[in-house]
């Protein structure tokens, strides 16, 4: 069996040494939501009460708001006029 996208978060988390405020300041970087309380529901154990499985939507929110942590913003484009 594979990992899940709990699996993925919580090891991201850990190789970068990530806070659960930090993890919601990266996804603000996107524009996208989380709450503190949202992230723990989603660190739980598979057999805790509260366990939520951690949708793709969050994960992909969460990998490029990463990646604008980690790198910094996209440099924007300039118009090419000759």
């Amino acid at each position: 069996m594979g990992l899940t996208n709990n699996d993925i978060l919580k090891k991201l988390r850990v190789a970068h040494k990530l806070r659960d405020t930090d993890i919601v300041e990266i996804c603000a970087l996107v524009d996208f939501k989380v709450s503190k309380a949202e992230l723990g529901a989603l660190f739980r154990s598979e057999d805790h009460p509260k366990y939520v499985e951690c949708q793709d939507q969050i994960l992909r929110n969460f990998l490029n708001g990463l990646v604008i942590h980690l790198r910094g913003p996209m440099p924007k484009k300039e118009d090419k006029k000759k």
